[in-house]
């Protein structure tokens, strides 16, 4: 069973499968600051200063005025964080287009490496056996 488990791992797709899984969280990393520290700021910017991540309604309970989402949320209230979920879209938007590009891009070198392939003259085998055999014979005909 320990072998079994130690084929499992050492497969291809495994490991290609855990690479991916390490830079997604990277990834997930950079994108969340790309769209905290510059997204949000322009954002907010078009909105007249206001920070759109703590945006929200509150639903039920007592939250003191202007008081932030996470201070809103401590006090026990029901809140609809609508600015969050937003700034959520906003992010997925902009992973799935970065995946999409990179996923272009992947295929786009595929595609130009199985055409150089396909245009790549093949190499001439040289006479195959018979060809070879007949020759000897006619040579030996002569």
């Amino acid at each position: 069973m320990l072998q079994e488990f130690k084929d499992f791992i050492a497969k291809g797709n495994v490991m290609d499968m855990a690479v991916g899984i390490i830079i997604g969280a990277a990834f997930t990393a950079i994108v969340t600051s790309l769209v905290g520290d510059l997204i949000n700021p322009i954002i907010g910017l078009f909105m007249g200063g206001v920070d759109f991540t703590n945006q929200y309604s509150v639903l039920s309970g007592d939250v003191p005025e202007g008081a932030s989402l996470e201070a809103a949320r401590e006090t026990g209230a029901a809140v609809f964080a609508w600015g969050a979920f937003i700034m959520a879209i906003i992010n997925f938007l902009i992973i799935a287009f970065v995946v999409f590009m990179l996923v272009r891009y992947v295929n786009k070198v595929k595609e130009a490496s199985a055409k150089a392939e396909e245009e790549a003259p093949a190499e001439d085998p040289g006479p195959s056996e018979i060809d070879l055999l007949k020759e000897i014979r006619d040579q030996l005909a002569k």
